[in-house]
């Protein structure tokens, strides 16, 4: 898969603010993605001594849930864990995945916060600018944002996620009684489709399928890692 070059990864903090300030300025959000056959989702993961991470794309058949491909890589972490700029961290060991993946996907689902992001640049922004597909950011937890109410306890119930007025995501139920996750909009595709394809995929889980099958493919791939001394 064609993967653009966006800037340097080896540089400053005050220089990753200003390269997600002015990308950033590059996200479009929309239009509405109505059409999805192929689905890809990616993990991070880091390793127990925090000096080397792994990343899983798996890519699926949205109607049938099957997976088509599973790609892994990892490398040498060059870039600390800094809050607000996890993607510096993340992003180049996901594209290194995502180059080895010959299924391009027509969605793609991102770990992680998309302009529900202090900078609105999140880890969805920055692969979705670098992939040129319409990307979601689907995340556990909240970055930053205020729900103003929580979202119904059905599958389905949603909420709104607003920073300084502005709304740059929703917190969506995906199973009943079952904590939310917070959907954002990484690269072209608006909010009200992000949520639409991110309840189409959660089909039995509180994440949607290719992301939970992303996050169980990097698992094993570390510990295997991990089983031949990689540090």
């Amino acid at each position: 898969m064609k993967v653009g070059r966006l800037h340097r990864w080896t540089t400053n903090y005050h220089k990753a603010v200003a390269i997600q300030e002015r990308l950033a300025e590059e996200v479009v959000e929309g239009p509405p993605l109505h059409r999805v056959g192929v689905v890809a989702a990616v993990d991070v993961s880091g390793g127990r001594t925090g000096e080397w991470i792994a990343a899983a794309v798996v890519v699926m058949d949205i109607e049938t849930l099957q997976t088509i491909e599973t790609r892994f890589a990892a490398m040498r972490a060059t870039w600390p864990y800094v809050p607000g700029l996890l993607s510096f961290r993340e992003v180049p060991v996901a594209l290194k995945a995502f180059r080895q993946v010959r299924s391009r996907p027509d969605l793609v689902i991102c770990d992680g916060q998309g302009r529900a992001h202090p900078r609105r640049l999140g880890l969805a922004c920055h692969v979705g600018l670098a992939l040129d597909v319409p990307t979601i950011g689907c995340a556990k937890s909240r970055l930053i944002g205020t729900i103003r109410r929580e979202p119904g306890l059905r599958r389905g119930g949603r909420a709104g996620l607003v920073d300084r007025r502005e709304r740059i995501g929703t917190v969506l139920r995906t199973r009943t009684g079952v904590r939310p996750v917070y959907v954002s909009v990484g690269h072209r595709i608006d909010l009200a489709s992000a949520e639409r394809w991110v309840l189409a995929t959660a089909t039995r889980y509180r994440l949607p399928e290719p992301s939970r099958r992303a996050h169980q493919a990097v698992t094993a791939h570390k510990k295997e890692w991990a089983g031949r001394g990689y540090p």
